[in-house]
């Protein structure tokens, strides 16, 4: 993993905008209308061409696919593993939404959120295609081979959110769930990796769990799940180097008064567990734009890397660039300039059809991201 060096590294979370013509072809694929996989195939790796030639063109150091083969960051193991075959248990349990019912009725109303399928496990988790996650590298490669960038990094679904989304309706206990759908997940990951390129792991099970599904749990007792997912995490890692690995942790994508949050401060230790050496984590909107002072009093441990949001991800306000290196120094100051690579909130496609923020003005808000680094650069690298 490139580290900033000689100037501050940006990055993303991952999902980026996905041409129209993409998304309709996605969606008949989820409704289970008839698609040609040929068509589709060759469609999704010229999007891919097209995604990271946008990133690069913004100034994007560290880029991705976009997330474009899949319908969404987690949902997308269905098509990959087998064993989710039972009734499908959409999570619409957000602590902090059931205090505003209308709210809540917009965000699960947004039309790619209803089309979320998530089938509980219904049968013995098993790898279904260990094809598509190496046709995804492939696409990558293929695709950063025409453009300047720094590095590449794909991404892929933690144990903990795949548990958190899919019911369990086979294994006799969550542990044997965790660690039997750990298992079907280290090939995908390994794949990333023998790829060459960086492997993020979604892991909102780890924030946006404590809200979202365990709304009744004390800290201490999210604490403890939390501290299993991670757990099951680093068994499915364990053939990885930690540089080759970077972890994000999220709240929830979504537009919502977020009061239920857990604080960083409550899982800061236990993300630090985790076997990745970069953690990606937001740090722009609202409700945590505050807790950069965290680091104020927590040391960041020897090898660990922050990636924080610079960038909100649900609003269609363009940051200020000044802004974006005031957001990068605060955190350089505490931990070191070297320590820091800027990044976004979220994605801007956690889902086929989300569309909060305009695709032109994402690009417009990447692009003001690579300026503030050039901005913070010019500063702590005099």
């Amino acid at each position: 993993m490139k580290r900033s060096t000689e100037r501050f590294l940006t990055t993303h979370t991952g999902s980026l905008p996905r041409p129209p013509d993409l998304i309709k072809m996605m969606y008949a694929r989820e409704e289970g209308i008839p698609v040609d996989r040929a068509a589709l195939a060759a469609r999704i790796k010229s999007a891919v061409a097209e995604v990271v030639k946008k990133q690069a063109a913004a100034g994007v150091d560290i880029v991705n696919d976009g997330e474009l083969s899949k319908p969404s960051y987690a949902t997308y193991i269905k098509d990959r593993l087998g064993g989710f075959g039972g009734a499908s248990y959409p999570v619409t349990s957000y602590k902090d939404l059931a205090d505003f019912p209308e709210l809540a009725k917009r965000v699960f109303g947004d039309p790619g959120r209803s089309r979320r399928k998530t089938p509980a496990c219904n049968a013995a988790i098993t790898v279904a295609d260990p094809a598509a996650a190496r046709t995804d590298a492939e696409n990558l490669k293929a695709a950063i081979g025409g453009v300047k960038a720094t590095e590449g990094f794909m991404s892929a679904a933690s144990p903990g959110v795949i548990a958190l989304f899919f019911k369990n309706e086979h294994y006799p206990t969550h542990e044997k769930y965790l660690f039997a759908i750990a298992e079907a997940m280290k090939p995908e990951y390994e794949t990333v990796a023998k790829a060459g390129f960086v492997l993020q792991i979604d892991c909102p099970d780890l924030a946006m769990g404590r809200h979202i599904q365990y709304g009744d749990l004390t800290v201490e007792e999210f604490r403890k799940r939390a501290r299993q997912n991670v757990e099951a995490l680093n068994h499915a890692l364990a053939g990885i180097p930690p540089e080759q690995l970077r972890i994000h942790l999220c709240w929830g994508n979504y537009e919502g008064p977020h009061h239920c949050d857990v604080p960083l401060a409550d899982i800061i230790d236990i993300v630090f567990a985790a076997r990745p050496s970069a953690i990606s984590f937001e740090a722009a909107n609202p409700r945590h734009a505050h807790e950069w002072k965290l680091f104020e009093t927590v040391k960041l441990p020897a090898g660990k890397v922050l990636i924080p949001g610079v960038l909100e991800s649900k609003t269609n306000f363009i940051e200020h660039p000044e802004l974006v290196a005031q957001r990068i120094g605060r955190h350089a100051r505490l931990v070191g300039r070297e320590n820091v690579i800027a990044g976004t909130d979220c994605g801007y496609g956690t889902w086929v059809g989300q569309a909060a923020v305009d695709a032109d003005v994402v690009w417009a808000k990447l692009a003001a991201m690579a300026e503030g680094a050039r901005i913070a650069s010019k500063e702590f690298w005099k």
